[in-house]
């Protein structure tokens, strides 16, 4: 695997191909060759392995001033959208496909939400301007929150649990507040630590701790694991050079991380391939087709309709960057954890994989390949500076 990444990596570059795109086309490849990837794709490695050094090592590259600055609107895009998309998507899989209500909002709710590792890695590849890549990677890194409460709320429903207004915000606010909590008390701790050693191996070895130790102490108790991780890469790109982290470290740590997020990407997309060679897409091709334009349309009436209220504020979204989020909102790995995850006791759930499988392959050939040039059309590429 670690081959194959290597080379794709050199051949995306040199011909100008995304390398999320290349590493997918790969993985489809050693599918069929008897030495391939054999490795389970299931919730558990995606959540527990694959996403901390990701959205950690993304975390860690954003600028805590210009986040703030932009998290009015990244909030509302993330939250007001993921339900609002959800609903979209939800209604018509149960109007036009005949799905139970149960089976329409489990497919809503996990591809409602825009997939971190798979808008970071697109996104960071094009240099796309400041700004847009901050309110897009932004959004992307919080909307997962609500798209994991929506997805617990509805496991238990599918158990035999009661749905309430005030047990559905309570579980949003633990999953929100929960996670970001653990992630900053993680992160302080360490940095606490960090402060008391010069050893650039020691410093690295705490962050590893802080990425990993933050997400799974988030999920064991039904926070976000996103959430956490995300705030403790905040403090260790902001608060960690103002040292507490060594100045001789300082660029160990980042260059760890830059690698830890290449392998993670790479085998994960490498996965993601291997497996899509064998999904029986075509056997489901029209709930297909609907899906994905079920999915682009709620991503639209979430988008558009949100912006509207900042139009006239400092937060102005161009109509080129709604543009962007609504084609650039591609799907991924969260969505296909999700979708792994879903109870066998719902009667769609066979073909909820399947499709989820169809809309991620939708995404990162048909979106991911068209973005490139419709930024350099939209004139949106700029420089990729320290933040980015």
């Amino acid at each position: 695997m670690l081959v194959v990444a290597s080379l794709v990596a050199m051949l995306s570059r040199r011909i100008g191909l995304p390398y999320t795109a290349g590493l997918v086309l790969a993985g489809i490849g050693l599918a069929y060759v008897p030495v391939g990837a054999d490795l389970p794709l299931s919730r558990e490695l995606i959540f527990n392995v694959f996403l901390p050094p990701l959205i950690f090592e993304a975390a860690m590259q954003l600028r805590w001033s210009r986040f703030r600055t932009e998290m009015p609107l990244t909030i509302v895009l993330a939250f007001a959208g993921v339900a609002i998309s959800a609903a979209v998507v939800t209604a018509g899989m149960h109007l036009l496909l005949g799905w139970s209500l149960l089976g329409a909002a489990f497919f809503g709710v996990l591809i409602a939400a825009t997939d971190p590792v798979s808008v970071i890695a697109a996104f960071k590849e094009m240099k796309a301007e400041l700004r847009l890549s901050m309110v897009v990677e932004s959004e992307s890194l919080l909307n997962d929150g609500v798209a994991a409460v929506g997805f617990a709320i509805l496991v238990g429903i599918a158990n035999g649990g009661a749905l309430t207004a005030s047990g559905a915000s309570l579980a949003l606010l633990w999953t929100v507040a929960g996670g970001v909590a653990i992630g900053a008390v993680v992160g302080m701790a360490v940095l606490a630590v960090a402060g008391r050693t010069t050893d650039h191996l020691v410093e690295v070895t705490l962050t590893t701790v802080v990425a990993w130790g933050s997400f799974l102490l988030a999920e064991h108790v039904h926070a976000s694991g996103v959430f956490a991780a995300l705030a403790a890469g905040l403090i260790i790109g902001n608060v960690g050079p103002r040292g507490t982290i060594s100045v001789a470290g300082r660029q160990h740590v980042l260059d760890f991380w830059a690698y830890a997020a290449f392998l993670a990407n790479s085998c994960l997309f490498l996965l993601i391939g291997s497996h899509e060679a064998h999904q029986p897409i075509t056997l489901v091709s029209l709930p297909l087709v609907v899906a994905i334009i079920l999915t682009l349309i709620g991503r639209a009436a979430a988008v558009y309709p949100l912006a509207l209220p900042f139009a006239r504020s400092g937060l102005r979204l161009p109509a080129t960057y709604q543009h962007v989020l609504v084609w650039g909102g591609l799907r991924g790995a969260v969505g296909l954890a999700l979708a792994l995850a879903v109870p066998a006791s719902v009667a769609e759930r066979g073909e909820i994989v399947v499709i989820t499988f169809g809309v991620v392959a939708f995404s990162i050939f048909a979106q991911g390949l068209t973005i490139p040039s419709l930024l350099r059309r939209w004139c949106l590429t700029g420089s990729a500076e320290a933040g980015h």
